[in-house]
């Protein structure tokens, strides 16, 4: 008799159903697994067989072969537990195969039959629903993530006995209902009502959230440039029930998602430290998985000291940037992966971190600052919309009372603007300013005479490039909404060339 259970696997970002058949043949007793199983689903036979005589079941005196069919797609980790001793049990006849029609099932056992976590269940669920699975069996601990797909049952399961005792009626285990309790944030944002001073600093802020757009912040140490970092998602829009779940199936592909927050409702904050490689910035490994610049889609990624990244990993950034996803390219195939990312970037002027400060010298030689401002190429540069400059801040405003505007007053601000553009940009998938193409631009930015002989003058004087003169009226677009304006004004120009990089090509 031949048992047939069906699982799922996770490649990238989406699912593809695997069938576990599973039989026995003549032979010494044993298991065999086939379908191009990973170490993980190879280790599964220990596992399966002690867990099935723990949870008091009998396991089959047989030689049994497992097939994970289609075995064109590798399978990875050990969620082919479940299925794979659910089969074994069929095979028994302790189960009737009738139980288990239209149903998914994923699971790690343990050797006493509890069953474990498994990553990737939201896009698992997902695949179910299209593919027309009526109840979805999974570990307990899993369960709220998987309800987030609508018009599937979910069956949180604890234990292989407890389990077992449901298929065959004895106790059964009630279907998950989600729980109205608002999950616990990833990040908690500064808020700016505590930066003392630096009011330019945060209005070029504000207009990088209300337009999407990139930022570098420059400034000595200390002057504020990672606390002001740290307080930009607190401004950004909320997230709409869609863009949540596209961050949390990545967070679930990735097993990122915290215990008791099923759904990611905060924007992504992602600080990498500048050792990471570039497999680890982009995505990469064998098996391709989510990178820094993935797990900060929808979110802001800042990269803190940015000479001090590798060349290479800050290079390999440029195309994720232009188009919004990265693509992984293995022998196997290639997989692509969200990255629509808010990138502010934050650096010392050089290596001793006072070039031009008012207050304390510069210890290094002019070849040194240099060469360590070129260590971010042209090309880089020429993708980040805002240069800022981050003084130091002085006494008096450090050691006063007087707070600053609130990140929610801030954030209303904010939202009207991008309503705007929402309403702009309805019918395409362009959500905010930056994401604008060049016809788009041509469209909505159109200037008045006065501001096309301002561009005219800074496309010579500051030897703008091509991209930086469409990247500028991007950012008067955006000043123009936050200011309630329909047409770009000269003043909303003007204040956009502000934030072109002093001295530096394009």
């Amino acid at each position: 008799m031949l048992a047939r259970i069906f699982s799922c696997a996770v490649i990238g970002l989406e699912g593809v159903i695997v069938e576990v058949e599973v039989d026995y043949t003549n032979g010494l007793p044993g298991m065999t697994l086939v379908g191009l199983p990973d170490a993980a689903v190879q280790e599964s036979r220990e596992r399966v067989q002690t867990a099935v005589k723990n949870a008091g079941l009998h396991f089959p005196r047989h030689r049994i072969v497992v097939n994970l069919s289609p075995a064109s797609i590798r399978k990875e980790g050990p969620y082919y537990d479940l299925p794979i001793a659910l089969g074994v049990i069929v095979l028994g006849g302790h189960l009737d195969p009738e139980t288990l029609e239209s149903t998914l099932v994923i699971g790690e056992l343990s050797l006493d039959g509890i069953v474990r976590h498994a990553r990737g269940v939201l896009p698992m669920a997902a695949t179910a629903r299209a593919q027309g699975f009526k109840r979805m069996i999974v570990p307990e601990t899993d369960a709220a993530e998987a309800a987030l797909i609508p018009n599937i049952e979910v069956i949180p399961v604890s234990t292989l006995a407890a389990l077992y005792d449901h298929l065959s009626g004895r106790h059964l285990i009630e279907p998950y209902q989600a729980s109205g309790e608002a999950p616990l944030p990833l990040f908690v944002p500064t808020d700016f009502a505590e930066v003392k001073g630096q009011e330019h600093v945060k209005r070029a802020l504000e207009v990088a959230a209300a337009g999407g757009h990139n930022v570098i912040l420059q400034g000595p140490p200390g002057a504020g440039k990672t606390l002001l970092a740290r307080a930009l998602p607190g401004i950004l829009p909320e997230m709409s029930i869609e863009e949540a779940l596209e961050v949390t199936r990545i967070y679930s592909v990735a097993d990122q998602l915290p215990p008791g927050t099923p759904l990611i409702r905060n924007r992504p904050f992602r600080a990498p430290h500048h050792t990471i490689s570039h497999a680890g910035l982009v995505g990469g490994g064998n098996i391709p998985h989510p990178g820094e610049i993935s797990l900060a889609h929808r979110g802001v990624l800042f990269l803190d000291e940015l000479p001090e990244f590798n060349s290479r990993a800050i290079e390999v950034m440029r195309q994720p940037m232009e188009d919004k996803v990265v693509t992984i390219s293995r022998a196997q195939g290639s997989l692509t992966f969200s990255a629509n990312f808010q990138l502010i970037a934050a650096m010392n002027p050089c290596p001793c971190g006072y070039y031009g400060d008012s207050q304390k010298p510069c210890t290094c030689a002019h070849s040194t600052v240099t060469k360590y401002q070129k260590r971010i190429s042209g090309p880089m540069l020429d993708r980040i919309d805002i240069h800022i400059e981050v003084p130091r801040v002085d006494y008096d405003k450090l050691s006063g009372d007087r707070m600053g505007e609130s990140s929610a007053a801030i954030r209303q601000r904010v939202q009207a603007a991008r309503q705007r553009q929402l309403e702009r940009f309805a019918g395409t998938t362009i959500v905010c300013n930056a994401d604008m193409r060049v016809a788009e631009v041509r469209k909505f930015c159109k200037l008045d005479e006065t501001g096309d002989s301002l561009v005219r003058a800074a496309m010579s004087q500051m030897n703008l490039s091509a991209r930086a003169y469409h990247r500028t009226l991007k950012l008067a677009r955006t000043i123009a909404d936050l200011a309630g304006s329909d047409q770009i004004q000269t003043p909303h120009v003007a204040e956009a060339l502000q934030y072109r990089p002093k001295g530096m090509m394009g």
